[in-house]
């Protein structure tokens, strides 16, 4: 709970658009993802936790219908009319994932108000620990509590990603929107993307913390190497379809039903088919595992998800895979993996609490001696989603 940072934001609104109507106050939290990576929009499983870093909006009504924005981190903010269509902003991106919110609220029935938002984070940006769906989801319970717009949280969690896939242009899967809005408390999240179906599971690590070691590198290809694994999943099903018609999805696909398929398929397509599979696996295998304390084999399942993502899902990188390499030669370390898009960003580790120290020195001291970058190290619990700060 940052305190600081909710008082700055609050501070900040009223210092630049000055007085006005009282303050709502929101806040959505980033996330990591223990296991399930490039399931959700394949309709599968995944396994996130929402993270003690936060993004915090401020908003307030006003009397026309102008709407303001302003980034407080950037000090840069932009204005538009809701006399006019919501339209893609493309010179202050950080302004598109508001308007995309505000824009599928409108459609949806709110009646919008002109107004006043501000934000400000302390979710590392560029991470993979997902500050864009915070501040999606934060904006989108401000705006419902001014607007008094009546949706269900699952619903306002789906509205969001909507908002990242079809106002932003990022093709993402609903995991990072829902983790965001229905984290719960040293809980971490079952969901079934597909149904959004969700068990928040107690997180009993004992003597062990989740650890999230930051890489400090985020590779320009990114967001189309992951529509093009998108496209390389959507192949798959058309031809595992085509002999197996109860295939929707990847998550409905058996391994030997993608043995029996792969002389038709692209060598590369069935590595994508076979992490996907594999994938959704090794998080119900981890829940079991959690559910009987066993933290060792929790994280194998971790090891195995980051071997698959490194060689058959192809999405991490020499920074991401020197982390891992390092964190698994560290006595204490259970499990080491890459969360999030990937190409950079962040690994998730499992790390005895008495090693947490030699673990930091070791990582942060070689990981500069080979690339010249310093690594960060945040240590979570598993916090609470989207609040409403009263």
């Amino acid at each position: 709970m940052n305190q600081k940072l909710r008082k700055t934001v609050a501070e900040q609104l009223v210092r630049t658009f000055g007085p006005g109507e009282p303050l709502i106050l929101g806040r959505a939290p980033g996330r990591v993802n223990l296991i399930g990576e490039h399931t959700d929009y394949n309709d599968g499983f995944v396994f996130p936790m929402a993270l003690d870093f936060e993004i915090v909006v401020a908003g307030r009504r006003r009397a026309d219908r102008t709407v303001r924005l302003l980034a407080v981190d950037l000090r840069e903010k932009v204005e538009f009319s809701l006399a006019e269509p919501i339209v893609f902003d493309e010179h202050f991106g950080w302004s598109n994932y508001l308007r995309g919110v505000l824009k599928l609220l409108q459609q949806s029935g709110a009646e919008l108000p002109g107004m006043e938002l501000a934000f400000a984070g302390d979710v590392p940006l560029g991470s993979g620990l997902s500050s864009s769906a915070a501040l999606e989801v934060a904006t989108a319970i401000v705006v419902q509590r001014m607007t008094g717009f009546g949706i269900e949280r699952p619903a306002l969690a789906k509205l969001c990603q909507r908002a990242e896939n079809e106002f932003v242009g990022m093709n993402c899967g609903i995991m990072d929107q829902f983790i965001s809005m229905m984290g719960e408390q040293d809980h971490a999240l079952f969901l079934d993307c597909r149904s959004l179906e969700y068990r928040q599971i107690p997180l009993e690590l004992g003597a062990y913390r989740i650890v999230v070691c930051h890489s400090g590198v985020k590779h320009s290809l990114v967001e189309s190497e992951y529509n093009r694994r998108r496209q390389e999943c959507e192949a798959g099903v058309r031809v595992l379809a085509a002999h197996f018609p109860e295939i929707k999805a990847l998550r409905d696909a058996r391994p030997e039903q993608l043995v029996a398929c792969q002389n038709e398929l692209d060598p590369v397509v069935y590595r994508r088919c076979r992490h996907v599979i594999s994938e959704d696996a090794r998080v119900l295998e981890s829940i079991q595992a959690l559910n009987h304390g066993d933290l060792v084999r929790f994280g194998q399942m971790m090891n195995e998800s980051h071997d698959s993502l490194r060689d058959l899902y192809e999405v991490s990188c020499s920074e991401i895979d020197l982390l891992v390499e390092l964190a698994r030669q560290v006595p204490g370390v259970l499990g080491a993996r890459i969360t999030g898009g990937g190409f950079g960003g962040c690994t998730v580790n499992l790390v005895a609490e008495e090693a947490v120290d030699r673990f930091t020195e070791r990582i942060c001291r070689l990981y500069r001696e080979k690339t010249g970058i310093d690594a960060r190290i945040f240590i979570s619990k598993a916090a609470d989603g989207a609040q409403i700060i009263e």
